[in-house]
């Protein structure tokens, strides 16, 4: 199809951390909507950045500029002349100093210079931390857009990713309010599915763990889930869809750590995956309702967490992160 007559035709997004697990898939599915696109990077010549260049459409369409989050002016020299950014960059790391202060002035940075450079909307990818930690939810409340973190409950437990988060989408919220950006804000939950970089990413070590015979037992707890692609193009249809407006839950499913591995082990029986469980003297961690329906009415259809799951595996054995050992005799390969 001629680039001219696809969705994003003459328009430029910036997407910011563009090296990342999700904003990688993000570029790669702008090209193909035929955006031109500027990804920020910390250093553009690292090779761990060098599948962006090999996507199709970026000797066309894809230009790496080096930002710092810290940096404003080089975070407004790579947003001028956008018409919409990815804020996709964050910190990821238990560190306080390192998570909160850097999410919150590198996200007020960003915000700024789309308000100096006029940009029609930015899509700020905030994250399930933002929204789940509340003790005093009860079992039966469905999580939708409006739940928030506790933010007091997330620094007695010292659980700074959460905080981070938190006060980063406020912070994102109000000076988008103030400088007059139209602002709408994703909250992915935990991402998988095939890699674009090279190097593994947090999300992903939680899969792998499994795999490598590391994790002796799986947790008494549960998880959300999402597939990278359905993430990326979240961002996508609200980019396009004027009327979109707010948050958006960005979740399939939720699993306890058991299911997952059971999911796991039918796929991959080769493996050495843990059969117990961590505590087995609590009952066992019931999955919380929530509601992704704001993004199916933009009509995103979700990949099944089972295909998800099968998904990551493969990608990990492509890239050579995990061995691919004989299949046992006797064993049925379950196709996803």
């Amino acid at each position: 199809m001629p680039v001219d007559t696809l969705p994003g035709s003459g328009q430029t997004i910036c997407v910011t951390g563009a090296g990342g697990f999700i904003a990688s898939w993000m570029v790669k599915l702008l090209l193909e909507r035929g955006y031109a696109v500027r990804g920020t990077l910390r250093n553009p010549d690292d090779p761990k950045n060098a599948h962006l260049r090999e996507l199709e459409g970026a000797s066309e369409r894809l230009t790496l500029h080096k930002g710092d989050l810290m940096d404003y002016e080089s975070l407004r020299e790579a947003i001028m002349g956008c018409d919409g950014v990815f804020h996709t960059a964050s910190p990821v790391t238990d560190d306080p100093e390192q998570m909160v202060e850097p999410a919150v002035i590198g996200t007020k940075n960003v915000i700024v210079a789309a308000a100096e450079a006029k940009v029609r909307r930015v899509v700020f990818t905030s994250s399930i931390g933002a929204v789940t930690m509340d003790p005093n939810r009860g079992p039966d409340v469905v999580v939708d857009e409006s739940c928030w973190s506790d933010l007091e409950f997330c620094k007695s437990t010292k659980n700074w990713y959460c905080y981070g988060k938190a006060v980063a989408e406020q912070a994102a919220w109000e000076e988008a309010k103030e400088r007059g950006v139209d602002i709408v804000v994703v909250n992915p939950v935990l991402v998988l599915g095939p890699l674009l970089q090279s190097t593994i990413n947090a999300s992903i070590i939680h899969i792998l763990k499994y795999l490598t015979g590391s994790a002796k037992t799986y947790a008494n707890s549960v998880q959300a889930y999402v597939h990278v692609k359905d993430v990326a193009l979240a961002h996508i249809l609200i980019f396009e869809n004027p009327s979109a407006s707010g948050r958006y839950l960005c979740a399939e499913s939720v699993l306890h750590r058991g299911d997952v591995v059971e999911i796991l082990s039918k796929f991959f029986p080769e493996y050495p995956f843990p059969t117990k469980c961590s505590d087995e003297v609590n009952p066992r961690a019931k999955p919380y309702k929530f509601s992704n329906q704001k993004l199916r009415d933009l009509g995103l259809e979700f990949t099944p967490v089972k295909q998800c799951l099968y998904e990551t595996v493969k990608s990990l054995q492509e890239k050579g992160h995990l061995p691919v050992p004989p299949p046992p005799e006797d064993s049925v390969r379950i196709q996803a």
